[in-house]
C-alpha cells in the first residue's frame, strides 16, 4: 500500500509539469532553458565617422577643426579658388573659404557623431591694413569679441592652412585701425577650447 501511495504522489508530480508550461504559455511567457542575454545594444563610437562627412566637391582641399565631445578634431572640406588668382588674393580667399565652412552646420552624419560649431555665420576676412604684418587677415568682428570655443576653431583651422606660414599660429585683427595680435594654436587650445583662449603676443608694424 504505502509503496502505492509513492508512484500516485510522483505520478500527479509529473502531470503538473506540462500544465505549468501550457498556463505560462497561455500568459505569453515563452518557457525556455537558453540563456536570453545577449548583452548591452551597440552604440556608435562618439567622434567616429563611417563615411563622408559631406558630399564630395571640387575644389582646394582643406581641414577645419570642429569641436566633438571637449577637444577640437579636423574634418575634410573644400574651398573654391579660381585658377590664377594672385598669391595675396588667393590667401584671403582661402582664409574666407575657412570661415564659410566652420560656420556651416555640420551634416547629419557628423551630428550623429558629436561634431559641433561655434563659428557663427557672417564673418568676413580681409587682408593687412596698412603696416600691418604682411601676413595678418582682418576680420569683420574683433577677435577677442567672438565666444572663446569659436576663436579656437578659427584660431586652429586658419593656422593649419594655405593662408598662414604654418608656424602654428596666425595673426588676426577686427576692424582697423585696431592693432592686430598673433593668435597661437597650443594642445591645451586644442584639448580645451570651450575653456582655454588661444594665447596672443604682439604682432610687429610692417616697415616700409
Amino acid at each position: 500500500m504505502t509503496t502505492l501511495r509513492r508512484r500516485s504522489r510522483h505520478g500527479r508530480r509529473w502531470l503538473a509539469l506540462p500544465l505549468l508550461g501550457a498556463l505560462l504559455t497561455g500568459c505569453g511567457i515563452r518557457a525556455t532553458q537558453v540563456p536570453t542575454d545577449f548583452g548591452p545594444a551597440p552604440s556608435r563610437v562618439p567622434c567616429s565617422l563611417t563615411g563622408s562627412g559631406q558630399t564630395a566637391q571640387q575644389g582646394v582641399p582643406v581641414q577645419v577643426f570642429l569641436l566633438c565631445g571637449s577637444s577640437l578634431v579636423t574634418v575634410d572640406r573644400t574651398v573654391r579658388v579660381p585658377e590664377g588668382t594672385p598669391d595675396g588674393r588667393r590667401r584671403v580667399m582661402v582664409a574666407q573659404g575657412l570661415l564659410d565652412q566652420l560656420a556651416t552646420a555640420p551634416s547629419s552624419a557628423e551630428r550623429s557623431a558629436g561634431y559641433a560649431t561655434y563659428v557663427p555665420g557672417g564673418l568676413t576676412v580681409s587682408g593687412p591694413a596698412p603696416h600691418d604684418p604682411e601676413d595678418t587677415l582682418r576680420l569683420s568682428t574683433t577677435p577677442a569679441r567672438l565666444p572663446t570655443a569659436a576663436l579656437a576653431q578659427l584660431v586652429c583651422t586658419l593656422s593649419d592652412s594655405a593662408a598662414t606660414e604654418g608656424d602654428g599660429s596666425v595673426i588676426l585683427g577686427g576692424p582697423s585701425p585696431t592693432p592686430p595680435r598673433r593668435y597661437a594654436c597650443t594642445d591645451d587650445v586644442r584639448n580645451h577650447p570651450g575653456t582655454t583662449a588661444p594665447p596672443t603676443s604682439e604682432a610687429a608694424e610692417r616697415t616700409g
